[in-house]
């Protein structure tokens, strides 16, 4: 069993406009309402691929009504709890010639409610994995991967982190089985700008060195690389397309990943599978299907790693 958990869901507004005038009133060509947030967003992408998984988190107020109730009405294992006090966020995401986004902040979690997830985490069983993404509130310490990931100290359940910052950081000495860090946050990590794909090979083992098994960088329209735990780089490409969105895929890829190895214990098969996630959710205006996922699998080839 994979379990997501979600500490800030969201509903994302999409507006699509032909070109965004800051300052003055602009009329949408349409719109779009996603229920989201990362780790939700793998749990739909792996609920797609027909992968047992449940959705784990905190919603509040009508709006986290409304996505606990539109995730179950597709079909989703959800666990989310309830707090008593706020609103699960809406997102605004305005599509032009340049994706501009605000997101809203998150209600305040009260540490009992915290450790309420950290109860409800009990039930993993040994083998699962547990998918810890995206942000949190204000209110909630960096540090609560790291907790989440000690309380799993011992056990053979295997963690995935998709996190920025501090929250990404404090992880790697628990040694998660998988970080995915797109090229911004892998900069963010290192301190600095990268460049060529030596530098970005560096800076994956530096993150190894302090950690993490497996590290999993998406690197946009230039494709992925791995470097699995056996010290060995994977670099892949992505096939033909139109780009109509970037939200999500980087969530695709790390469902995809996890689908292919779960299913064959192989590290190229998991890369090839994430990427035709990624790239085929990149190429649709929501989360891939099965069958756009599949159309796209065998287009990708692995590139040389130099």
């Amino acid at each position: 069993m994979i379990y997501t958990v979600t500490f800030n869901p969201a509903i994302d507004y999409v507006v699509y406009v032909s070109e965004l005038k800051v300052g003055k009133t602009n009329r949408s060509q349409h719109e779009d309402v996603f229920l989201g947030g990362k780790g939700i967003n793998v749990s739909t992408m792996l609920n797609n691929l027909g992968v047992e998984n449940k959705a784990l988190g905190f919603v509040a107020g009508e709006t986290g009504e409304l996505v606990e109730q539109g995730l179950k009405e597709r079909g989703m294992d959800t666990d989310f709890i309830r707090l008593p006090e706020g609103d699960t966020r809406i997102n605004v995401k305005v599509r032009g010639k340049l994706e501009t986004e605000v997101n809203g902040s998150g209600p305040h979690i009260p540490d009992v409610y915290i450790q309420q997830l950290m109860e409800k985490l009990e039930q993993v069983k040994d083998e699962d994995v547990i998918v810890l993404s995206g942000s949190v509130p204000r209110s909630v310490s960096k540090d609560v991967y790291a907790n989440i990931m000690e309380q799993m100290k011992g056990r053979p359940v295997k963690i995935v982190v998709d996190a920025a910052g501090d929250l990404m950081k404090n992880v790697l000495p628990h040694r998660p089985f998988l970080i995915k860090p797109n090229r911004a946050e892998l900069e963010g990590l290192a301190g600095k700008v990268l460049g060529r794909t030596r530098e970005i090979m560096r800076s994956a083992k530096d993150l190894q060195a302090q950690g993490a098994r497996n590290v999993l960088v998406s690197l946009g329209g230039d494709g992925a690389l791995l470097l699995d735990e056996t010290g060995k780089f994977h670099r892949i490409g992505v096939p033909k397309g139109e780009l109509k969105t970037s939200v999500g895929s980087g969530d695709s890829m790390v469902a995809g990943f996890l689908a292919g190895y779960q299913k064959t214990g192989d590290y190229v098969t998991a890369l090839r599978t994430g990427a035709a996630c990624g790239s085929a959710s990149a190429f649709s205006t929501a989360l891939a299907t099965r069958e756009e996922v599949e159309s796209l699998y065998h287009e990708l080839e692995l590139m040389e790693v130099k």
